[in-house]
């Protein structure tokens, strides 16, 4: 392989083929922040090899590397280790960061190309002890180009990590083709989900006294997931595709009900599946990407006739059932597999498989937006990038069942990357016999993010749902200061184990883990969310800041105590219930 290599702040472009051009050039420089614009040109369209930009920096004061999606896994790899980390539209986002064992940001590394699918990773070399870096073009081309541009943003200045990462959040939106969509009112509202109760046994009656309880509690949203669609209760997706409601016959009756008990009405679809018992199936054969899936054969978007399909199925259900949203699953399964062909034929007019799933995803919102302009969508990891956020309003973190830590994670790692977009949690769920501090752990873990609740309403205990309507209860009252606040997620190896939020003369912070919190310039209200079964949280005051009220709060709501605390400068100990909150108020 003959390599091209261009150093501009020691970047090398590696180009395997002589009649193909690079270039890299400065658009800015300042500071420890730099972008970049690669360039690659050709005398004719021709399909380019894969093409690397590659660097290196010191392993200095790196305690580990974050990317979008890799949950408890943020520790350094070695470069013979794991594969390279893969970013396209509807998988994780073209973003790394290295951060120091101070949470500070070492280097961020990003891509303005959020839709077409690259290769990047930041990996230890042990003859040097460098982290060697690169970023992949190519590995999946699908059309023959002349010309190719994409901007390189390069961060090495000395901030918390998480700044970095909502800097580089900042950078995409200022994009033109990344224009994140509008977000209503209704996506940042608390949510009941019916999948982890009902599963795909809907019962109408039983959903509908859920919805009234649920209602009264705080939630004001319920996505219907799998099962509206078929009487089959198999948890397959056999019969997928068609999207007739066939075990809620009268669907526009049914939503009227919900909406007149004060819910919200989302249903769920799995956008790419075509079930092999659907009428669809035999109407598509041929114009899918696969049918060797292992849960159902995947429509190809790159059909007009597909996307079209598709496209009136969601507004048919907008307009005739009244619907308010959608919970549009499995984007992530749009992808090539080993018998795709990657072409523009045989009535095909995208070669890209990416950039159909923009076009298909495009259209939909545009579509819905018509009809409702204050439509949600919501979306669920991996599919929550830059790309993503144009079309869906609304992220959730991945399942993870019963799960607390987990979901704190996923709702860290989406918050710092979402910007406006809302972030939902995974829907809480438990087992019936959970004692109740347990059960409050669970629902403590989601506050960062907008709770998701999936719990038998009508079987649960008057403890918990006590619990459920105070928490549920606070977050409300607080939403705007967890969901909007200056966010600042706190050692990302140890899970996140202190989470804060700063806004309008409030701050929250979330002690999952008996980690000793540091305040310094503090607000007039501090709140402190002791999410752990321990009796007592430690606090680390900077400088002595005067007399404050304290409230606190056991997780059921009954004030446990009340009284005054001076915030003298050196370590306080308090106590507190488990799960219990704690408000401090300036005197």
């Amino acid at each position: 392989m003959s390599v091209d290599s261009v150093q501009i702040a020691k970047i090398a472009v590696l180009n395997p083929r002589k009649d193909i051009r690079t270039s890299l050039s400065t658009v800015s420089e300042r500071d420890g922040l730099a972008i970049y614009e690669f360039e690659v040109n050709s005398d004719k369209a021709v399909i380019p090899d894969p093409i690397s930009l590659q660097w290196k920096i010191p392993a200095v004061n790196v305690k580990g590397v974050w990317k979008p999606t890799t949950d408890f896994a943020k520790r350094i790899q070695a470069d013979w280790e794991l594969e390279n980390m893969e970013s396209r539209i509807s998988i994780d986002a073209p973003v790394i960061n290295l951060y120091g064992h101070d949470d500070s940001n070492v280097l961020t590394f990003a891509c303005s190309n959020a839709i077409n699918k690259l290769e990047m990773n930041a990996r230890l070399r042990e003859e040097d002890n460098c982290f060697y870096c690169h970023i992949s073009f190519f590995s999946e081309c699908a059309k023959p180009l002349r010309n190719f541009k994409a901007r390189i943003y390069l961060d090495y200045r000395r901030l918390h990590f998480s700044t970095a990462l909502k800097e580089v959040s900042e950078w995409w939106k200022s994009l033109e083709n990344l224009k994140p969509a509008y977000v209503p009112e209704i996506a940042k509202k608390p949510l009941y989900s019916t999948w982890y109760q009902f599963h795909q046994d809907l019962d109408q009656e039983v959903l509908l006294e859920e919805c009234k309880l649920a209602r009264n509690l705080g939630y004001e949203v319920v996505i219907i997931d799998d099962g509206w669609q078929t009487s089959d209760s198999n948890r397959g997706y056999d019969y997928t595709g068609d999207w007739r409601p066939e075990r809620i016959p009268d669907m526009a009756d049914y939503v009227a009900k919900l909406q007149a008990v004060g819910m919200k009405v989302a249903l769920w679809y799995s956008v790419p599946f075509c079930g092999k018992k659907s009428i669809a199936y035999q109407k598509f054969k041929g114009k899918f990407l696969t049918e060797n899936h292992r849960w159902a054969p995947v429509f190809d978007p790159r059909f007009p006739e597909v996307r079209e399909y598709l496209i009136d199925i969601y507004a048919e259900a907008l307009s005739q059932w009244k619907l308010d949203g959608f919970k549009l699953d499995f984007i992530d399964d749009f992808k090539r597999y080993a018998d795709t062909p990657l072409n523009k034929e045989n009535g095909r007019d995208y070669a890209s498989i990416n950039e159909a799933v923009d076009r298909l995803l495009t259209d939909v919102m545009n579509t819905l937006k018509r009809i409702n302009p204050e439509v949600f969508i919501e979306f669920r990891q991996k599919y929550t990038g830059p790309a993503m956020r144009k079309y869906g309003n609304m992220f959730r973190a991945f399942d993870c069942p019963g799960d607390p830590t987990m979901n704190r994670v996923r709702i860290a790692d989406i918050k710092m990357l979402c910007g406006s977009t809302a972030v939902h949690s995974d829907m809480v769920t438990w087992h019936e016999e959970e004692p109740l501090e347990v059960a409050a752990l669970h629902m403590m873990n989601t506050f960062f993010g907008v709770p998701q609740l999936s719990v038998m309403l009508q079987n649960t205990p008057a403890s918990h749902m006590r619990m459920i309507a105070f928490f549920t209860g606070y977050w409300n009252t607080y939403s705007k200061v967890l969901l909007e606040g200056a966010f600042t997620p706190t050692a990302p190896l140890a899970n996140y184990p202190v989470l804060q939020c700063r806004k309008d003369g409030y701050t929250i912070i979330g002690i999952y883990e008996p980690h000793l919190v540091k305040i310094s310039d503090p607000d007039p209200n501090i709140h402190l969310l002791n999410a752990q079964l321990s009796d007592s949280i430690v606090i680390h005051c900077a400088e002595s800041y005067g007399r404050y009220s304290r409230l606190i709060y056991d997780c059921t709501g009954n004030v446990w105590a009340e009284d005054e605390i001076l915030l003298n400068q050196g370590v306080i100990s308090m106590p507190v219930p488990p799960c219990g909150i704690v408000q401090l108020e300036q005197l």
